[in-house]
């Protein structure tokens, strides 16, 4: 079984390989926000580098340049790039927020890979800024490897953002010298409808100061805007440092646009000239494009967020999107609702798929909680669950259906991880306890915030048999990550045994709660 404490070569190898690429980030200032056209000098890479939706063979690598540059990439065994092999990437400019993407492909299965990125003048490609570096693992091609990854969410909500004197978003840190093989970012990677001031005055008269920007000073609306939020994490020390170490599997959320959203919505929020959400979702859906290296998107917005990441044979990543395909927030009881939280076609994409899959585990990566009850307003519900703890209805039809058709087509090693609700918790479902009983027992895990406001859990809806072994969360709304630890949750899968452990751990490493399950069965 894998060791809690992890270990080997490997992981050793890659914690100094990231101490060297670290040490050439500089922290981005401010004032360059928005690069210019034209700036004298060499281009730079102040904003970091991160990697995207590893697999054996591939992985996508990702940077910012100040100024107009082209990207070229070299990967090596080694940190001291001997018989580096280069890639040409692609020329960084205005129209992607000089943001750019190089795929890389062909790589040694389960190997670490250094990597350096350089950022070149497009009319002298001698002239070269300092290079910045990165490490990460890929994905490995044989079953007895052990693999071990990390999930959370929501960073920068309700107003906590860069807190210097907190130590920044100091939870990357902690997960980071974890060694986790990726990191799955369940949501919520920016709050683009929470403005971030310079202070905010805690309920014992503490002062929690942030780092602020002209962008974070309002809501979003603009693409401008969309990309200054996306940009405004990444002047966390911590979370470049990580960046520069773990690879990422990146899903979104409501909050990258509104609290809320679905397609269709007019906003009723005053702070907010564009008020359709179809046009904000698609500026916030192109800038997220430019901000993560994301196989299934490109960085003009078009494509998807919907996709399986293979793992190796241990461990298939299904990434949902219950947001661009949902249909209208309402009370949920429907008796007839083909459009979900999924859409049709996303549903038969998922279903295709895991039967497909030839993973032991199959992770669905949810951006949703699936028994917890969300409102949205007095009478409508944001999530799955609507408080009705009969018969399946609105929303719920459409779990019923893809719950079973995991049944019947005897899909096995299946794991729901979401995040969302700013706290953290086991359920289990069992069709023994549930209205709808044509289903096999399953897990859901949530963790989070990673830094955000903490607030109260929310109620279980019945219909599919829930109960919560571990709770644990604030007492009151909107808590600071002062007040609460902030939440991660780590995935172990075993290469010998292929049993997985989830353990829900807090700020600081803390573990709260784990849970061993076992290979090879359609329900746990």
């Amino acid at each position: 079984m894998a060791q809690e404490s992890g270990g080997g070569f490997g992981r050793r190898s890659l914690l100094r390989g990231a101490a060297v690429g670290s040490a050439a980030l500089a922290l981005p200032t401010l004032s360059c926000a928005a690069p210019a056209q034209a700036r004298s000098g060499r281009p730079g890479a102040g904003w970091g580098v991160q990697v995207g939706d590893v697999t054996t063979s591939s992985g996508l690598v990702w940077v910012r340049s100040d100024r107009p540059a082209r990207m070229v990439v070299q990967t090596a065994a080694t940190e001291s790039f001997r018989n580096a092999r280069s890639w040409t990437g692609p020329v960084l400019g205005a129209g992607t927020d000089f943001t750019g993407v190089t795929s890389l492909h062909g790589l040694p299965a389960g190997e670490q890979i250094h990597y350096r990125v350089l950022l070149a003048d497009p009319d002298d490609p001698r002239r070269t800024g300092e290079p910045v570096a990165g490490t990460f693992r890929t994905a490995p091609e044989g079953r007895h490897a052990d693999v071990r990854f990390h999930w959370s969410g929501d960073l920068a909500g309700q107003g906590w953002g860069i807190n210097p004197d907190h130590g920044g978003y100091r939870i990357y840190e902690d997960m980071r010298r974890r060694n986790p093989d990726f990191f799955l970012c369940s949501g919520d990677n920016i709050y683009a409808d929470n403005p971030i001031t310079d202070k905010v005055t805690l309920p014992d008269g503490r002062i929690w100061r942030n780092v602020t920007t002209e962008e974070k000073a309002k809501v979003a609306e603009t693409l401008a805007e969309f990309r200054g939020a996306f940009r405004y994490n990444l002047l966390d020390d911590n979370l470049r440092r990580f960046n520069a170490q773990v690879p990422t599997i990146t899903q979104w959320d409501d909050h990258e646009v509104h609290n809320n959203w679905y397609p269709g919505q007019l906003l009723d929020d005053d702070r907010y000239t564009e008020k359709d959400a179809d046009v904000l979702s698609a500026r916030s859906l192109r800038a997220f494009s430019e901000y993560f290296p994301i196989r299934t998107l490109r960085p003009d917005g078009h494509g998807r967020v919907y996709r399986v990441v293979h793992y190796g044979p241990l461990l298939d990543v299904f990434v949902l999107d219950m947001r661009r395909y949902r249909d209208a927030n309402s009370p949920g009881r429907q008796t007839d609702d083909t459009q979900g939280i999924l859409g049709a076609a996303q549903l038969r994409w998922l279903k295709r798929e895991l039967s497909r899959s030839q993973a032991v585990w199959k992770v669905i990566a949810s951006d949703m909680p699936l028994g917890l009850v969300v409102p949205d307003g007095k009478t409508n519900f944001e999530a799955v669950a609507q408080g009705d703890p009969g018969a399946p209805l609105g929303r719920e039809l459409q779990l019923a259906e893809l719950l079973r058709h995991i049944k019947h087509d005897r899909i096995t090693g299946t794991l729901w991880l979401t995040t969302d609700v700013h706290y953290t918790s086991a359920q289990h479902y069992a069709p023994e306890r549930a209205a709808f009983k044509d289903f096999e027992p399953f897990w859901e895990f949530v963790s989070g915030p990673l830094n955000a406001g903490g607030f109260q859990p929310v109620k279980l809806d019945g219909t599919f048999g829930p109960e919560q072994p571990f709770l644990k969360a604030p007492d009151r709304a909107n808590t600071s990550p002062a007040e609460s630890p902030q939440n991660f949750g780590e995935i172990d899968i075993d290469g010998g045994s292929g049993e997985l452990t989830v353990r829900l751990r807090q700020e600081g490493g803390r573990m709260l709660f784990s849970k061993t399950l076992q290979p090879g069965r359609v329900g746990q």
